[in-house]
């Protein structure tokens, strides 16, 4: 079927994309083992920068919270900010648009990976099924201390810096991770928030921290500048809500209070345990651009684009191995599909080597 919508221009907020295919966030651990984004990331980036909008994969906010087998990039430190500059260049010399993606593991991180520290979660409850790699081999996911009330101040104010960073990185804005089972989305959903006081119970508490660490971002950036990404759904690290249909609902609406530049739903779960749906809750509470993702073909994606059902459509695997997918699909390309056994190694095979389209 033709494509014509996904060809189309969008404004999310402030920033203009010229089609809406975006990238999604993809941890792909070629940072250095100090969280330094290499060369290996600026040519990733760059060979990709025909997206409408890349947002760049899950960047450790707060020192001392890798949760990838720390090869994970941050970007708390000059050195950092300089390498991630380095990108925002490349991808900017080719005409793309780049957001950086603010982020902490919470319980999926482990105290090998950050010298001896205890993980730290809403909750003392710990990811039970499934393992991380760590530098003494795969392990059991550790029972994580539970966050003292006066401890999160602390922890929006990282999150501030780290916007503050992305500004002088050179991206174009910023994306808050309140998804996958990591520190926000530890919060929200109330299979991993067992906690009381202002940041418990109730839904309006259990989103406290994700809406303060985004106020936080609009300080820094703007409202139309800064997105917001959550699953409502996904199992992925052991999570799950008992309404996350309501969930999306107050969520949405408190970002559309914000006036942020979009929000980004995944719509399913990895593991197919949870169903429902969240993206007519998010569109009917979120006036601004939605973008969703999970499981789109190009099809699907143009069939959705056009209802007016989303603003643009994330695309996750397919960017992996297909660095001008949008070529691809403008062409009626057939898709190359990504070896999963290079995924999360840490050189350029299966990263910078997938092929481009001749000219």
């Amino acid at each position: 079927m033709p494509h014509d919508t996904l060809f189309t221009p969008v404004a999310l907020g402030a920033i203009s994309l010229p089609n809406r295919f975006v990238m999604a966030p993809l941890t792909r651990c070629r940072a250095d083992a100090n969280h330094v984004p290499t060369d290996f990331m600026v040519d990733y980036y760059a060979q990709r920068a025909s997206a409408g909008l890349i947002i760049a994969e899950a960047t450790m906010a707060v020192e001392g919270n890798s949760a990838f087998g720390g090869r994970e990039p941050g970007i708390y430190s000059d050195a950092q900010v300089a390498a991630w500059r380095k990108v925002t260049d490349a991808v900017h010399a080719k005409g793309g648009r780049i957001i950086s993606q603010l982020w902490h593991g919470g319980r999926a991180c482990h105290s090998l990976l950050n010298n001896g520290a205890q993980p730290v979660a809403p909750s003392p409850l710990r990811i039970e099924n499934d393992e991380t790699h760590t530098p003494q081999g795969k392990k059991p996911y550790e029972v994580p201390r539970e966050l003292r009330d006066d401890e999160l101040p602390g922890i929006v104010a990282g999150f501030k810096r780290a916007a503050e960073n992305a500004k002088a990185a050179g991206f174009d804005g910023v994306e808050v991770h309140g998804a996958n089972g990591y520190l926000l989305d530890e919060f929200l959903r109330d299979g991993s928030n067992r906690r009381s006081g202002p940041y418990g119970g109730p839904i309006e508490n259990r989103a406290r921290l994700l809406l303060e660490v985004t106020d936080a971002a609009i300080e820094v950036w703007g409202a139309d500048r800064v997105g917001v990404r959550i699953s409502p759904l996904n199992s992925y690290n052991f999570m799950q809500d008992s309404d996350p249909v309501a969930l999306t609902r107050y969520v949405a609406e408190q970002l559309d209070r914000r006036s942020v530049a979009f929000l980004d739903l995944m719509r399913g779960d990895f593991h197919g345990v949870q169903k429902a749906d969240v993206v007519s809750a998010a569109r009917g509470a979120f006036k601004g651009a939605l973008l969703v993702g999970m499981g789109f073909t190009p099809d699907e994606a143009e069939q959705t684009v056009a209802a007016g059902t989303a603003a643009a459509i994330v695309f996750g695997p397919h960017y992996v191995s297909n660095p001008d997918l949008v070529e691809r699909v403008r062409r009626a390309v057939p898709l190359v599909e990504p070896n999963p056994q290079t995924l999360y190694t840490n050189g350029a095979e299966g990263y910078t080597d997938y092929p481009m389209l001749a000219d």
